[in-house]
């Protein structure tokens, strides 16, 4: 399995299409995948696997959303009032 994804992360060019999100405004992606990415990472670190597949999310919210938002968004998780639950 880690093959696989490890494959997908070496091949990745951009945020491919996503079903649950059809339309051309890409903002709910992008805060989706910033949210997956840390519960992700949350999940994996408590169970203290290997947090490779977490790269995906990272990757495809890098691609998605302005770093301005990405900045902010940590900023807020860092002081404890980010408004998403991770």
């Amino acid at each position: 399995m880690s093959e696989t994804i490890q494959e997908k992360l070496d091949n990745y060019k951009t945020a491919p299409f996503d079903a649950r999100f059809p339309n051309t405004n890409q903002t709910r992606n992008c805060y989706q995948n910033y949210i997956d990415y840390h519960r992700c990472n949350k999940a994996l670190e408590a169970k203290g696997q290997d947090l490779t597949p977490c790269q995906w999310y990272m990757r495809v919210y890098k691609s998605l959303c302005p770093n301005s938002w990405v900045g902010r968004w940590d900023e807020q998780i860092e002081n404890g009032t980010f408004a998403g639950k991770i």
